[in-house]
């Protein structure tokens, strides 16, 4: 249950356009607009429509300063409840590009913010955790892909004090789950230690180390620490997500290679009939290192492009996103639709332009077109309210 925190109460047309709202979306209408100037409460009136409606509510910005704004708005209207964000995790961000005119190629570069990570994987997170007053503010990024919420939720870790669960294969779960071994004396976000019958995490989605103290093979102790303030307290249970939203199986991972050397023969056999032969040793060269790292690591640099495999999609099929991981219905805000719905359908054109460049000049293999944003006719299929 949401339970708006707020010392004002709606007044002038508020009232109205609350119960206006609400009706329509107990009736079922899918589409509908409140418009007002600035500074006339259309936040605090959705406040009160989410606190009435009650279910999930995804609202969804054009740019992350406003989504911060909200963010932190909704937070405090909402104390009691899940409210989560969701942007694009990139401080800086340079796409992988082929310019054919200058024969110029652009490697990827990016920072990734592991600030606003923590935020992505929280919010999907609370999506999967079965709880109804989950409100995530996002930016486009929602409609990007990323990893099947089948799988996020299989590779969750789920410990409780003095249950059984062999140390060895809590540790390879983890590694599977994406955390990485260390021996620094300070661990980052994602990260675990081994010290003698104790293993500590540090999950990416909290601010917090998990201590786990084992007794042979049981769970002796969970101690749960407080980073900011080294506070410790003993809890009984505890849920360790995967410490990266982009998460496989394995059966996945044997099935995608696979399928990746038949299309990379494929692909070779096309581009050398149409004499592109130094395209095609380029996209074996590049093909093949990139196997041969997901096959030792079970990643690679850019594994994003080989998504369609990973997460056993068809060709053509659209890629997971945020959305996915929301219950069947859900809420959707749009804010300031008149510059993000434009946006939305702005992203699928130009993401898929640069990709087929790639493809053409031996660069990605034609199945990295499948990683991309939704369309806009995706998008408004998934079902919301």
């Amino acid at each position: 249950m949401y339970k708006l925190n707020s010392e004002y109460k709606p007044t002038g047309d508020q009232p109205a356009a609350i119960d206006s709202l609400i009706n329509k979306l107990k009736n079922n209408v899918s589409h509908q607009s409140l418009q007002g100037v600035t500074g006339s409460g259309k936040t605090f009136t959705m406040a009160n429509v989410i606190q009435d409606y009650n279910e999930p509510v995804l609202i969804l910005c054009h740019n992350k300063t406003l989504a911060a704004q909200l963010y932190e708005e909704f937070k405090y209207f909402f104390p009691d409840n899940a409210v989560e964000y969701f942007v694009s995790y990139y401080d800086y961000y340079q796409p992988e590009a082929y310019l054919p005119a200058t024969n110029t190629y652009i490697e990827k570069d990016l920072s990734i913010n592991t600030e606003i990570e923590r935020f992505r994987i929280s919010a999907t997170t609370s999506l999967l955790s079965g709880r109804k007053d989950v409100i995530v503010i996002s930016s486009v990024s929602c409609i990007y892909g990323i990893g099947n919420p089948i799988f996020f939720k299989e590779k969750t870790i789920e410990l409780s004090k003095n249950s059984i669960y062999v140390r060895k294969n809590l540790l390879k779960d983890l590694i599977d789950a994406l955390y990485v071994r260390s021996n620094n004396t300070i661990l980052q976000r994602g990260e675990i230690k081994v010290l003698g019958d104790t293993i500590i995490i540090y999950p990416t989605n909290q601010n917090i180390n998990y201590k786990i103290h084992f007794w042979g093979d049981e769970i002796e102790k969970i101690e749960l620490i407080q980073l900011e303030t080294n506070e410790i307290k003993e809890i009984n249970d505890v849920k360790i997500t995967p410490a990266n939203i982009f998460i496989t199986s394995k059966t996945n991972i044997k099935s995608a290679i696979d399928k990746i050397k038949n299309e990379l023969t494929i692909q070779s056999k096309y581009l050398i009939k149409n004499n592109q032969e130094k395209e095609a040793r380029r996209l074996e060269e590049r093909v093949n290192y990139d196997i041969e790292m997901i096959q030792e690591l079970g990643y690679c640099s850019g594994v994003e492009n080989y998504s369609r495999y990973l997460d056993g999609r068809k060709e053509g099929e659209r890629p997971f996103c945020l959305m996915d991981y929301f219950q069947d219905n859900f809420l959707l805000i749009i804010d300031e639709s008149h510059v993000t719905i434009p946006q939305i359908k702005a992203m699928y054109g130009g993401d898929r332009s640069r990709k087929l460049t790639l493809v053409e000049y031996g660069f990605r293999l034609p199945s990295a077109l499948d990683n991309r944003p939704l369309s806009f006719q995706e998008f408004e299929k998934i079902k919301k309210k």
